[in-house]
């Protein structure tokens, strides 16, 4: 593995290199906060090994900001700063784990090779499309051949839900459920009414529709092959 080891203390930046190496890793040491944001920033690592306490920059900042950035390199806090709040402070700011000073080399690499392990993150979906409906789940809108589509709250959920389940039949309770939070069915219009105002929104000003009726079953979403 390529790890960034962030440590301005030399003996113990010498120490974990030495034995990182040792165990068959890549590592790239820096002894600045700035130098090594830069390069946590602009280069790519397996894992990042950051000390609290930093010139220039501290620990904290570093990790603030490359997680901002999208990086999303597991991170191992080692720090003198051992108390509780200074641990969750660290782990707040996007760190992994945390370790504190004086440490066993063993107990490093156990933890790294531990983060190591993990499974990547998965990048947050943040728009849904499905053939020429598109949707944005952080502005919150909704536009179709780049027409801007007004939907109300509830509009918009339902075919959050529909959109998410592409090509799936979504059955009349599992819209109430997820929409509408109802575990129960309240015998109401409530589901068919909003498939109504949704289709005059979608489908009516346009030549193919998308939501389409499953008979006896429920719902769907999807576009023509």
């Amino acid at each position: 593995m390529r790890i960034l080891v962030i440590e301005d203390d030399a003996e113990t930046a010498s120490y974990i290199s030495d034995g990182l190496e040792e165990s068959g890793h890549t590592v790239d040491v820096a002894a600045t906060g700035r130098e090594g944001l830069l390069l946590a920033a602009g280069e790519s690592y397996d894992l990042m090994v950051v000390d609290r306490m930093l010139p220039e920059i501290d620990g904290l900042g570093i990790v603030k900001t490359v997680r901002s950035a999208g990086v999303e390199t597991p991170v191992l806090f080692l720090t003198a700063l051992g108390g509780i709040d200074d641990r969750v402070a660290g782990l707040d700011a996007g760190g992994d784990d945390y370790l504190v000073k004086p440490f066993a080399f063993s107990e490093l690499l156990a933890r790294l090779n531990a983060l190591a392990r993990r499974p990547p993150i998965q990048s947050t979906e943040t728009v849904l499309r499905v053939g020429d409906l598109e949707m944005n789940l952080i502005k919150r809108t909704v536009s179709r051949q780049g027409k801007k589509i007004d939907l109300q709250p509830r509009e918009f959920r339902l075919l959050e839900n529909l959109m998410r389940h592409a090509g799936q039949v979504m059955t009349r309770t599992m819209l109430l459920e997820s929409v509408w939070d109802f575990h129960f069915d309240p015998n109401t219009n409530v589901v068919e009414t909003h498939i109504s105002r949704l289709r005059a929104k979608v489908d009516k000003p346009f030549d193919v529709p998308l939501i389409h009726t499953v008979r006896g079953s429920g719902y769907s979403l999807e576009a023509p092959a």
